[in-house]
């Protein structure tokens, strides 16, 4: 028998050494039996947790299985067409490349780097439509098609899960295209106009915008490189009259200022009209705060792929209320990023109410049929984007007009699927 003394605040166990080591033995078998009861619970609570998840879950094994095959083969084929794409540009551009200097780290990081992800994004809807025709005809092909419609599968329940992956392309593209890929745009913008478009021009001319309400600026000539504009005039009015006239030979923005919009002003004269009397001023130099930037007054090639969406609109807003003509182009782009995501979802139907048929001549036609459809709309993109830009369409409705057109062809495909 086993008695227990306290030694020092603690039980200690009393007797001889073998009834103390059999209860030992027996305390270590105790706790044992208590962690495996333990175990057990919580594999037990852990296994009823994912029963519950797997009857509540909103996706069937047979939505996994289709949205796992949709999206393993729209990378597949982003691996594969971009990486040949590199190589083909890499041939292409080698020798400006070499005639220009560009560094090998510029080169890899600053251009192919952005490269990829801005032209994944651009074809995003070309990938979505060969990865749905390629693997919704193997599966036809395979009578899988067929077997999901004999279990009482409706076309609309079978087209679920493909608008699930749909919707997950969409939303990664329309977060990268407007926030990620405009920041790696930059470099990549910046390395083309350095190394590959050396011949661009830079300087503009005739430049005339609204500063402040009643504050016209004019410049005759900007030169880029040096950020300094020739034949400067200043207007303000007042209820429609002019009360004063600024106006010099050069302005030049000071890039050196902690200030925004800080330029210097040479050989100018202010003219301020009070009433019937003119005071006139002249002077050598002047530095002064006239909100306009470089930017304002000549847009650099592609400067609208490097602002994110928020940017974009911002300078969209900020140069329509200076009356500045030439944003076309950055309209274009706010609205061609939410009308390509949202055409995924056409496309998608097109593709899979093409190719779930079952044929005899597998995917030959259906991928056809498929990439006239995908050429034709890249097409009326194309053209929908040049009217918006030189015809001044409305780039909104510019824009969305071949989403328009194939989602009436989306719907009479539909409706042509087996069923």
């Amino acid at each position: 028998m086993v008695t227990f003394e306290e030694i020092d605040g603690k039980l200690v166990p009393k007797g001889n050494e073998e009834e103390i080591k059999a209860y030992l033995d027996y305390q270590k078998g105790q706790k044992q039996t208590s962690r495996r009861r333990s175990l057990r619970k919580r594999l037990e609570r852990k296994s009823s947790a994912f029963q519950w998840l797997n009857d509540h879950m909103p996706l069937s094994r047979l939505d996994r299985y289709i949205v796992g095959k949709f999206l393993g083969t729209y990378f597949f084929s982003i691996i594969l067409i971009i990486s040949i794409a590199v190589v083909f540009d890499f041939n292409e551009n080698i020798d400006k490349f070499l005639q220009h200097d560009a560094p090998i780290e510029e080169i890899a990081f600053d251009y192919y780097l952005n490269f990829v992800p801005f032209y994944s994004n651009l074809f995003s809807q070309l990938f979505v439509f060969i990865a749905v025709i390629f693997f919704t005809t193997k599966l036809a092909d395979n009578s899988e098609i067929i077997a999901m419609l004999s279990t009482g599968t409706s076309f609309a329940r079978l087209i679920r899960p493909y608008m699930i992956a749909a919707a997950i392309i969409a939303l990664i593209n329309y977060g990268l295209g407007s926030y990620v890929i405009p920041k790696g745009n930059v470099k990549r913008v910046r390395f083309e106009n350095k190394y590959k478009n050396r011949g661009r021009q830079d300087f503009t001319s005739n430049v005339q915008l609204e500063v402040e309400p009643g504050v016209i600026a004019y410049f005759g000539r900007y030169e880029e490189s040096m950020k300094t504009a020739f034949e400067f005039t200043l207007d303000k009015f007042e209820d429609k009259k002019l009360v004063s006239h600024l106006q010099s030979m050069t302005i030049q923005y000071d890039t050196l200022s902690y200030e925004p919009y800080h330029w210097v002003l040479t050989g100018y004269q202010t003219r301020n009209l009070q009433g019937m009397r003119e005071v006139i001023t002249n002077g050598n130099k002047l530095d002064t705060i006239i909100k306009v930037m470089p930017q304002d007054l000549m847009a650099s090639r592609d400067m609208e792929m490097t602002l994110t969406t928020p940017d974009l609109r911002r300078h969209i807003e900020r140069q329509k209320a200076r009356g500045f003509a030439n944003i076309q182009q950055f309209e274009v782009e706010y609205y061609k990023r939410g009308a390509s995501a949202f055409a995924i979802f056409i496309l998608t139907i097109i593709g899979v109410s093409i190719s779930a048929r079952k044929r005899k001549n597998g995917m030959g036609i259906a991928l056809g049929i498929g990439l006239a459809l995908i050429l034709a709309y890249i097409m009326f993109q194309t053209v929908a984007s040049s009217l918006a830009i030189n015809a001044n369409f409305p780039a909104g409705i510019a824009v969305w007009i071949p989403n328009f057109l194939f989602a009436i062809i989306a719907l009479y495909y539909y409706r042509k699927a087996p069923r």
